[in-house]
């Protein structure tokens, strides 16, 4: 068969004769003006990668740091551009070809990740805690990642005051991801925007200084077990495309609806199979509980938290969950509406195991990281409260709670950081006895974040769990409020046990001591200080802020 043949059955096939005219093939319109904060990040991140290859070595951490502050900071700015030209309210809209939602939502969420990473990027920086080695400042990472530990090659790179600064373009890379995830409009766009945040994530949690092995397992199990939740969320998204014909949220809520009447031939058989539907979208929501850390696929978190890299811990526990919670209410709100009998019940069920199982298992920790790791599935499930009580009421105060929520959490570990011994920080909680008596200013700051975590009035975490707690009560959720109620007294039990070992009990005199931190990990303190007393004494403004952004466009 000559090729000119072959080359018209392939035209045929495809359903385009070569006689065809050009018109057909239209070129995408794509909104860039409005994606300005992911192109930013994007953006940023590919030139940290092109420094890491070209500017000297001596010189790199300064260059990745001056970048990603500016990117984080410009991309927030980006943000509130977006806000205030009304995409959030007036103008909301699905832009890139229908991939994208731009609306209040999104915004919010949006904002919050960049703020969030912005203060937990300073403690990436941080390069005073650790003594010198061999004359040269070292920070959290370890000096040269592709080296075994303890081997020959690592003392080398230690020696020659190498420094892992490939942490920043990660971390871009990883919001970038982070700041689609919420806004994905179909079900392929939140597949890759879940693989380009977890995949820095990964390798982030790998590259500790100190207990490296720890570390590397740490990461190991994060990416065996991410690797299962991803592969759930795709046969999630391949059986919804079977049920609805379309991976756009939009189209699968209408054939949820029945408000479909053209029917795909080839999709006759299953179009519009109730079995496809709950399956898939029960699998698609076990991909989603995976990232935001609730019972019974929680079991990452607690080994996560305490393997990597502590500054690395606080931006994790932050930006993800923020993130995944934004992708969650989206596909309830605007894809399951109508499901809502069927997932509602069993959202109850993992928001009450998630609720007590974090806060009773909390109580019997010793390590700090490994409490407020179980004290984060804890809050997974206050924050489920308000995304099952399905009135715009319950989206809102989600948003409120995810705010004031991220800020604690990466200032609590940002303290964390500072308590050391010889052989690092020093998590086991025995060594915090009577730190309020060698650092008072450390341990009142501690105390700060503790009291926010256990919903202590005037501080945020009072404001955010009422919120939600009164939004799940508007929605017909009284029970689970109760269980919430219930759970957060045992929370705060060991919350305040902490509080009570720093400052009534006495100091070992083989104790650790506080470092000395520089401005970058003092500002992240104060930040997460400063918005967990504003956001507890006058959150009104911030509540009305979230309740304008809680519209989903559709």
């Amino acid at each position: 068969m000559s090729a000119t043949a072959v080359h018209s059955l392939w035209t045929m096939a495809g359903g385009v004769t070569s006689a065809a005219p050009a018109e057909k093939f239209k070129a995408p319109v794509i909104e860039y003006a409005q994606l300005t904060p992911v192109l930013i990040v994007i953006g940023v991140a590919v030139v940290g990668v092109l420094v890491e290859a070209f500017v000297p070595r001596r010189a790199r951490y300064y260059t990745q740091v001056f970048l990603t502050v500016v990117a984080l900071a410009a991309a927030f700015a980006a943000v509130i551009g977006l806000a205030a030209g009304g995409y959030g309210t007036t103008k909301a809209h699905i832009a890139a070809m229908g991939a994208l939602a731009i609306d209040g939502p999104t915004l919010f969420l949006q904002g919050t990740i960049l703020l969030t990473s912005l203060v937990a990027v300073f403690t990436f920086a941080e390069r005073r805690l650790d003594p010198a080695a061999h004359g040269n400042r070292v920070d959290s990472f370890a000096a040269q990642a592709a080296s075994v530990p303890g081997s020959d090659s690592e003392k080398a790179a230690v020696r020659a005051g190498f420094t892992t600064t490939e942490v920043f373009p990660l971390v871009l890379f990883s919001v970038a991801g982070m700041l689609v995830f919420p806004a994905a409009n179909d079900l392929l766009t939140l597949f890759v925007a879940l693989e380009v945040f977890s995949l820095p994530l990964y390798l982030l949690c790998a590259v500790a200084r100190r207990k490296r092995l720890m570390s590397q397992e740490a990461a190991v199990k994060y990416f065996l077990l991410g690797a299962f939740s991803s592969a759930f969320l795709l046969f999630g998204i391949a059986l919804l495309y079977g049920y609805a014909g379309s991976v756009s949220y939009a189209t699968i809520a209408n054939v949820v609806d029945g408000s479909v009447t053209q029917i795909d031939p080839a999709l006759a058989d299953t179009m519009g199979n109730d079995a496809l539907l709950l399956i898939g979208g029960a699998m698609i929501l076990t991909g989603l509980l995976f990232k935001v850390g609730a019972v019974p696929f929680h079991m990452w978190t607690p080994d996560v938290y305490q393997g990597a890299p502590t500054p690395v811990t606080g931006f994790m526990a932050a930006a993800t969950k923020v993130a995944a919670f934004g992708a969650l209410l989206r596909l309830l709100y605007v894809v399951l509406p109508g499901l809502a009998w069927d997932w509602r019940p069993v959202m109850w069920a993992v928001a009450i195991v998630t609720m007590l199982g974090g806060a009773i298992v909390a109580i019997t920790q010793t390590d700090i990281k490994r409490l407020l790791a179980y004290s984060s599935i804890a809050h997974a499930g206050f924050i489920l409260a308000g995304v099952i009580a399905t009135t715009p009421d319950g989206i809102s105060s989600v948003l409120f709670y995810l705010g004031a929520y991220s800020f604690v959490t990466v200032g609590a570990f940002a303290v964390v950081t500072l308590v050391r011994d010889a052989g690092g920080e020093a998590t086991h909680l025995s060594k915090w006895a009577g730190l309020g008596r060698r650092s008072p200013l450390v341990a009142a700051v501690f105390a700060v974040f503790l009291l926010a975590f256990a919903g202590i009035p005037l501080t945020s975490g009072f404001s955010g769990k009422f919120a939600v707690f009164k939004a799940a009560a508007d929605g017909g959720a009284g029970g689970l409020v109760v269980v919430g109620v219930i759970s957060s007294a045992i929370a705060a039990f060991f919350y305040i046990r902490v509080i009570v070992l720093m400052f009534f009990s006495e100091p070992k005199a083989d104790g650790p001591t506080v470092a000395v931190p520089s401005p970058l990990t003092m500002t992240t303190i104060g930040v997460g200080v400063a918005v967990t007393l504003v956001l507890g004494l006058a959150p009104q403004y911030f509540l009305d802020l979230a309740s304008q952004a809680g519209v989903f466009v559709r």
